[in-house]
């Protein structure tokens, strides 16, 4: 998993993007107007991201399509940590949005050390904050 930060456009804030094994995973289920997380909510200033996986399972919000989420609903997943694999898992999927994602999504699972690491690697990595 690789996290990357696209720069603010025109429409939208900055935001966060996720590549597995080479495939942006938000392009894949939401149409190509569509966004990622805003990264100032994903990678906020100052506390832990909502990124870092623990014991518990909770919902995190990757993205929506052209529409806003409330119409057509958000890409989510469910991120939990079991030792030492870092599970995404019980995906929801924009239900107008065009996917080449299999539905329903794959659990994708994670090496933990190298999961933490990445995020930890895009909590300091700022440069989007200088351009919001």
């Amino acid at each position: 998993m690789e996290i990357r930060v696209l720069p603010p456009g025109s429409r939208f804030a900055a935001q966060v993007r996720f590549w597995v094994n080479g495939v942006d995973i938000v392009e894949e289920a939401v149409d190509e107007g569509g966004r990622g997380a805003y990264a100032a909510d994903l990678l906020p200033a100052g506390r832990p991201s909502p990124l870092r996986a623990t014991d518990e399972a909770r919902r995190m919000e990757l993205g929506e399509p052209e529409c806003p989420g409330g119409c057509c609903g958000f890409l989510t997943v469910v991120v939990q940590r079991f030792e030492g694999i870092v599970r995404w898992s019980d995906w929801e999927v924009p239900w107008a949005a065009h996917t080449d994602m299999p539905y329903p999504p794959p659990e994708l699972h994670f090496d933990g050390s190298q999961y933490d690491a990445e995020v930890a690697r895009a909590e300091t990595d700022r440069w989007w904050q200088v351009h919001t």
